[in-house]
């Protein structure tokens, strides 16, 4: 595909004739067979430095964009709208407002150097005492009992906290579940407090270095602010005492100490939230039949990565700060959608109905491009008979198992997905589940059938390891006979598909941070709601369906708590037991109904 290529070096020229003769050229040496050097040709450029890892919202992401939407035009789909971009906006990063201060006993200190806002924070002031509440526990389990705030009032004023917890080197920790930033500063807030101020003792950070604003954070609704332990320390000092005594004190007692520092402090939290515009790309190949081309089988993939990596960003290589490639998570997706819809194209009657490839964008930081495009379709979802997903589908393994998801979310679902697979060739791994955590949820969601194709996930996953070199490139052609097989059978068959509802398999978290109580219910991970939580999807035969929730429903409180995004309600969940009977207030149909669920 050399006169691709030369499409790319030469985009900027604009031509006429030059462009026609490409385009000629690219017509006349179309393949209407999956090839190796095709998959490669493609994964290689979406997997390369120059797209820099294809961080939603950055120039990579958008050269990602381009790529699939003139490779797709190439093969004659259209744009199903517009100029075949859906456009949405998207937090970009979180840094500190120019806005920030902290003063206390006559001294000014320096935002950044000596105190910066957290992610989490609201904007605003407090002027008020500083209260110091240990680790800022409430736990009550089999194995721990811990309160920092029993017969402690914090009113109306900043409570400092220690980071982390007294086992800061054990992994397998008790106080894990109940060591996070924001799952302290939100109980904080519960407990009458108006600002947080946290600091790490020498044991859990003895650099006491500033990590960078996490952009997916959602506001605790108070100023919270992080602080070096020598402003904490000149904050203790009528106290005579010291956060590395106090933290000993506290890891060597493993019981509540607080106290009272004396101290009036003021402080302004400002975060700014730096938006950029991404795009999905939606283009269409309309059917052959006059009746059934009016009807779509979507065939979609996420272009996106984790960029450089870095803290917040997923990466399963922590300390590492470099392009994650993500050869197979998900350039291998990509380029499966191309060759299929390559193939599509230059088959005749492979699809009496219309054929929808969508590349989406955002599907590392919480579906955001596949749940964009549910809630604002470029077409009747009603007429949407199918959506396959191809997600990281480049590394079959030696055993030739392939996975695939949502078999149970249509009728005879099963059937057809054997009828059309050489299973001599590859071995078939089906799972009934129409929920997982890649963009066919987003559809499930919609009650459209979906079916999810993944060759699984591997050590190089989400770090700079996941590069072309180790694609499968055989493998991956044995994968796209098998979708390609099943594409042009439900693009085809005049009788549509059946909906099931096939309950989700992983319900509450990705991953849940708590083992313990569950409602049932899939959340919009998106946050496409403000001041709630939606239960996209509530399963039968759990306690939320039980209860009398309905999908659609938006919880914004449990047991009188707000609940105002996905962090907040998976704090409240965590603070539950089973066999409790607890009251969730859902908005439904602009009103407020109280449930009252048994977990």
């Amino acid at each position: 595909m050399i006169i691709r290529n030369t499409i790319y070096l030469l985009r900027s020229i604009s031509g006429i004739i030059l462009m026609a003769l490409l385009l000629s050229s690219c017509a006349a040496t179309k393949n209407a067979e999956v090839t190796e050097e095709e998959l490669q040709e493609h994964i290689e450029y979406l997997a390369s430095d120059n797209l820099q890892g294809r961080l939603t919202g950055t120039e990579g992401d958008s050269l990602a964009a381009e790529y699939i939407k003139n490779e797709l035009a190439l093969y004659g789909f259209q744009p199903l709208e517009g100029d075949g971009f859906q456009r949405f906006r998207v937090t970009k990063r979180i840094l500190p407002g120019e806005n920030n201060k902290l003063t206390f006993g006559g001294k000014n200190y320096l935002s950044e150097k000596d105190f910066i806002p957290m992610g989490f924070s609201s904007d605003g002031e407090l002027t008020a005492e500083v209260i110091f509440a240990g680790y800022g526990f409430n736990i009550s389990t089999d194995s721990i009992r811990w309160n920092d705030y029993s017969g402690l009032d914090v009113k109306g004023k900043w409570v400092m906290i220690l980071r982390a917890d007294p086992e800061v080197a054990n992994t397998r920790s008790l106080y894990i579940p109940f060591s996070g930033d924001r799952d302290k500063a939100l109980l904080a807030k519960d407990m009458g407090a108006a600002g947080v101020l946290l600091v790490a003792g020498p044991a859990s950070d003895d650099q006491d270095i500033f990590e960078s604003l996490n952009k997916n954070d959602f506001s605790v609704g108070i100023p919270v602010l992080r602080i070096k332990r020598n402003v904490a320390d000149e904050i203790l000092s009528k106290s005579m005492a010291k956060i590395s005594a106090l933290e000993k004190k506290l890891n060597d007692s493993r019981k509540p100490f607080r106290l009272s520092t004396g101290v009036t402090l003021t402080g302004y939290a400002e975060i700014v939230r730096e938006e950029a515009i991404t795009r999905n790309v939606a283009m269409i190949l309309p059917g052959s039949d006059a009746r059934l081309k009016d009807e779509y089988i979507i065939i979609g993939a996420h272009f996106d990565h984790l960029g450089t990596g870095g803290p917040g960003s997923s990466s399963r290589a922590v300390d590492t700060t470099g392009v994650h490639y993500g050869a197979d998570d998900n350039a291998s997706g990509v380029a499966m959608m191309l060759e299929l819809a390559e193939k599509f194209s230059n088959t005749k009657g492979s699809h009496n109905r219309s054929i929808i490839c969508i590349g989406f964008t955002g599907e590392e930081m919480g579906l955001l491009g596949s749940k964009y495009y549910a809630e604002n379709p470029l077409v009747d979802l009603k007429k949407v008979n199918a959506m396959i997903n191809l997600d990281m589908v480049g590394r079959l393994r030696e055993t030739n198992v392939l996975q695939i998801s949502g078999v149970g979310t249509a009728e005879g679902f099963k059937d057809i997905v054997y009828s059309v697979s050489d299973t001599s060739v590859i071995k078939l791994a089906l799972s009934e589940e129409g929920y997982g955590p890649s963009d066919h949820s987003s559809f499930y969601g919609k009650n459209i059938p979906v079916l999810f194709y993944s060759t699984g996930a591997h050590l190089d996953y989400h770090t700079p390891h996941d590069v072309a070199d180790s694609i499968n490139y055989n493998g991956m052609i044995s994968v796209s006979s098998l979708v390609y097989s099943l594409g042009s059978r439900l693009a085809s068959d005049t009788e549509r598909l059946k909906f099931n509802e096939s309950g989700p398999r992983i319900e509450e978290g990705r991953p849940a941070r708590r083992k313990g109580v569950t409602l049932g219910i899939m959340p919009d991970f998106a946050g496409n709601i403000k001041n709630g939580l939606r239960a996209d999807f509530v399963t039968p035969g759990k306690p939320a369906a039980i209860g009398g929730m309905k999908k659609g429903d938006i919880i914004t409180a449990i047991n009188g708590m707000p609940v105002n995004n996905i962090q907040d309600y998976m704090f409240r969940m965590g603070q539950l037991k089973n066999g409790e009977t607890i009251s969730v207030e859902v908005l439904r149909d602009g009103k407020i109904e109280v449930l009252l669920i048994q977990l």
